[in-house]
């Protein structure tokens, strides 16, 4: 392979990894993206770091744990990104996204690209600059997000292939609402007749809703992996085409899972409406922020369907095979400026894994933790997602994962969760009551882990608060040095 080669990066929000037949689904027909995984490296452990959406494309953009030090939020203009990194080293940098997050109210998740195309349509009509007619003048297939953004991409392909370049796409499919044609649904459910239904964001049964309901909208979400796995095999096709597919190394990866009814949720995350709620005496607000201070975030654990998620390697070269080794959004950056021989900026904390790719290494981290941005407090008040106020009901638990462990701790008041993931992959029996030990080291790691990174104070006080609860009073270095 060429000292500099070209590199394409794919996400796909909201894919599940035990959707793909390559890792074990037998079912939802992925051909395109098995095809890519038998001839690349298949990571089995790839987590999510920072949570949701934003949080995890700063991770990827910037080789930080992001939830650490910001939330949904504007890229900080300190932090050299990604793509600026590599286009000051001779790459001409592109991103082809229809996340409308990335630019809304100057966020700036583009800076650092030479070129960038958001492909409008999946954003909030209730915002003028996102507005777009693309959902009411469908008419094909071709017409659908994924399959205009992947074929920008490649139009952008046609002009710069013979150039070294750094091409990022990011598909908002599968991602609800899930609008596929119907011909994709039927694979999954045979008479589909068209309806659709929207995520409860919360408890299921809570909701008014069946299994039935969560069925059908599962069958819903499964034919739009189909559709982003062909339009993905198409961009895949093309690198063929142009006589480039030697010359590139394709990531495919994730931001986050989703639940389709496990543990009792159907979303992402738990939205609460809570229309008794009180507002603070003598507060006036307008009708839109009272409406939405309504809306509080309840207890939203991550377990395993969605911080698991694929990443997918195919590095010309390297021999196809599975890596066991546990990785991370914010190993994704220093790994390709790492394979292009370009030196990491200091700010970011990720480590390259390109050892593991390419068979020199068997591991990686001990551990990963996954959160929500860490100052998701009790009581706090946070903009994310329809960048409205959000009240937050409850320190929102972060997830520590090895391969052999799952922990979720929340707040001082909640009690919190281990897993014994070869006996339990599933997550359903708590077993901290009877290893009450182990989780308290796993979580004295963890938060070492979090100071490493910088993280304020504050954020880490209701985490040690746990750790004092359960241990005695004794300090986290105390436990990590028992636990070795």
């Amino acid at each position: 392979m060429q000292a500099r080669p070209n590199i394409l990066v794919v996400v796909s929000d909201t894919f599940r990894m035990d959707h793909l037949g390559i890792y074990g689904n037998a079912f939802i027909r992925t051909p395109h993206l098995d095809a890519l995984a038998r001839s690349g490296v298949v990571f089995e452990n790839h987590l999510v770091a920072s949570f949701p959406t934003m949080p995890a494309r700063a991770d990827i953009l910037t080789g930080t744990f992001s939830c650490t030090h910001m939330g949904w939020e504007p890229l900080p203009h300190h932090l050299p990104t990604l793509p600026e990194v590599l286009s000051r080293a001779g790459y001409t940098t592109m991103a082809v996204v229809d996340t409308p997050f990335f630019i809304r109210g100057g966020y700036g998740y583009d800076r650092g690209f030479d070129d960038f195309i958001w492909v409008r349509g999946q954003g909030d009509d209730t915002r003028p600059e996102e507005r777009a007619d693309a959902r009411r003048t469908w008419r094909r297939e071709s017409d659908r997000m994924v399959a205009r953004t992947i074929t920008e991409a490649e139009r952008w392909l046609e002009r710069h292939y013979e150039e070294p370049f750094f091409l990022y796409v990011d598909t908002w499919d599968p991602h609800e609402p899930w609008d596929a044609p119907e011909y994709y649904t039927r694979l999954y459910r045979p008479g589909y007749d068209g309806k659709k239904i929207y995520p409860a964001y919360g408890r299921w049964r809570e909701a008014g809703l069946t299994e039935g309901d969560v069925e059908l909208a599962h069958a819903t979400y499964c034919g739009e992996v189909t559709m982003v796995d062909r339009w993905v095999g198409w961009l895949l096709e093309k690198l063929e085409v142009l006589g480039i597919a030697e010359k590139t190394v394709v990531f495919f990866l994730s931001d986050h899972g989703f639940y389709f009814g496990e543990h009792g949720y159907f979303g992402k995350a738990e939205w609460v409406h809570a229309p008794e709620a009180e507002i603070s005496e003598g507060a006036r607000l307008p009708d839109w922020l009272r409406r939405s201070w309504l809306l509080t975030v309840g207890w939203s654990p991550l377990y395993g369907e969605v911080t698991r998620i694929p990443l997918i390697v195919r590095m010309p070269g390297v021999a196809p095979g599975r890596r066991s080794a546990l990785t991370c959004a914010p190993d994704l950056a220093p790994t390709i400026l790492d394979l292009v021989g370009v030196e990491k900026p200091s700010s970011m904390r990720g480590i390259s894994f390109l050892d593991v790719v390419e068979g020199k290494k068997e591991e990686h981290r001990p551990f990963v933790v996954s959160s929500w941005p860490l100052y998701f407090a009790e009581g706090e008040i946070t903009v994310a997602v329809d960048s409205r106020p959000r009240r937050i009901s409850s320190y929102m638990p972060l997830t520590v994962t090895t391969r052999e462990r799952s922990l979720l701790v929340g707040g001082p008041q909640e009690t919190p969760e281990l897993y014994d993931l070869a006996q339990d992959p599933a997550e359903r029996h708590n077993i901290w009551e009877t290893a009450t030990g182990e989780g308290t080291h796993l979580l004295a790691r963890a938060i070492e882990f979090l100071e490493e990174q910088g993280t304020p104070e504050k954020h880490l006080t209701p985490r040690r608060a746990v750790l004092v609860k359960y241990t005695g009073g004794r300090y986290p270095a105390d436990i990590s040095k028992e636990a070795g």
